[in-house]
């Protein structure tokens, strides 16, 4: 039998496991690194988050990755080459952390890697009725596992959508089996560059995963065109010294993606500074100032969040609503969503033993363990409303 077979039949049998959890998301500010400790399975998870990282690329990987992300048309020669390039780049970043936390890479069982995403369709996006939905992640599995010498189990969308879903948000699986509590009705909100959410009913049924719009995503490219060397908007200051502009905030909101029943996925494909220019083109507020369109853009995001969360919650009450994601640090993004979800009570994952820019390197070391001994078949999934099925695929060392 492969070793490395073996070792993974082994690991299922194991307490607990050390994994590695990868998360690079559409704001490319570079790779989450999120060493865990997970015992059990399913609903008898337990995880520790022992160490974590962000490692930041440079602006040359930033460039690299932005030549083929979110476009309709790239160069074929130079996507082939990054698949591999940048599983080699995160190799190096994992070999790296694990020097510096003095841990030898023979003692982590398993890494779980998103890979970095470069189109997003699915098919409420491309309306092709021939072709379903699609998407598309790099960072080859079998490059990260010869050169960390650490089995690797990555590319988790693509079983999503052959069993038929839409390849995200993935966040539901980690946030029913880490979060959810029988009684208390909570939602699990991750600003990235896109928002999500997962609704987790107290009785444990009909929970909800979707994507509502964009998070950070327009806001940091404005900003990185509009103010170059900058990558967001820090402490919301550009976006504080303007006005919320209401035409072009409304015309904003006009697409309908937001008129589409839950749940849903988008991207950076649709909302990007393309979206923006129409919206102004149709608000007739082309020369708005950058100050007084950073304010709109942050309400917009605010404003889609607050609506999608009240479409799902309806009238229930003393809603507990659990932060992650680089957009619990924009204080004017929360301050909005604050004022307009009023009687909830806001938390940050921080609270829970789980650092909020952790969050999703997590959820996938979650998905890691689950493919390797979890009971995919599992009724609690299905009586939730969760798609029951085991994803990622596993790239051995040698």
């Amino acid at each position: 039998m492969n070793p490395s077979i073996k070792k993974l039949y082994d690991l299922a049998n194991k307490p607990s496991r050390f994994i590695i959890g990868l998360m690079s998301g559409t704001s490319l500010d570079g790779l989450d690194i999120a060493l865990c400790k997970i015992e059990g399975f399913g609903q008898e998870t337990k995880l520790e988050l022992l160490k974590f990282e962000t490692v930041s690329y440079t602006d040359e990987v930033k460039n690299d990755i932005r030549s083929v992300f979110s476009k309709k048309q790239v160069e074929l020669e130079k996507l082939c080459l990054l698949n591999p390039w940048i599983a080699l780049l995160h190799a190096e970043m994992i070999n790296d952390c694990l020097k510096k936390w003095n841990i030898k890479n023979e003692e982590v069982d398993l890494i779980a890697s998103h890979g970095q995403t470069i189109y997003h369709a699915p098919q409420r996006l491309h309306r092709q009725t021939k072709f379903g939905n699609a998407t598309l992640q790099i960072s080859d599995g079998d490059h990260l596992a010869v050169a960390t010498g650490i089995i690797t189990i990555s590319d988790f969308r693509q079983k999503n959508i052959a069993a038929g879903g839409e390849g995200a948000p993935l966040a539901v699986y980690g946030d029913y089996l880490l979060f959810s509590k029988k009684g208390e009705d909570r939602v699990l909100l991750n600003i990235g560059g896109i928002a999500n959410f997962t609704f987790l009913p107290g009785d444990d049924t009909n929970v909800i995963c979707t994507d509502v719009g964009p998070g950070n995503t327009m806001m940091d490219a404005y900003m990185q065109e509009r103010f170059p060397g900058k990558h967001f908007d820090e402490d919301s200051l550009v976006a504080k010294s303007g006005t919320v502009n209401e035409k072009l905030l409304a015309a904003l909101k006009e697409d309908d993606f937001f008129k589409q029943s839950f749940p849903k996925t988008t991207g950076p494909e649709l909302f990007n500074l393309q979206y923006l220019q129409i919206a102004k083109q149709q608000s007739e507020t082309v020369s708005l100032s950058a100050e007084d369109t950073m304010a709109t853009l942050n309400r917009f995001s605010a404003d889609m969040i607050v609506t999608a969360i009240k479409d799902c919650i309806k009238e229930r009450s003393g809603l507990k609503i659990i932060c992650s994601g680089g957009g619990v640090h924009n204080l004017l993004l929360m301050k909005h969503l604050q004022k307009q979800l009023i009687g909830c009570t806001f938390l940050s994952t921080e609270e829970m033993r789980v650092n909020p820019d952790a969050k999703e390197a997590v959820l996938f070391a979650l998905l890691a363990n689950e493919c390797v001994g979890g009971n995919v078949s599992s009724e609690e999934l299905k009586t939730a409303g969760i798609l029951p099925v085991a994803m990622g695929k596993i790239s051995l060392p040698a």
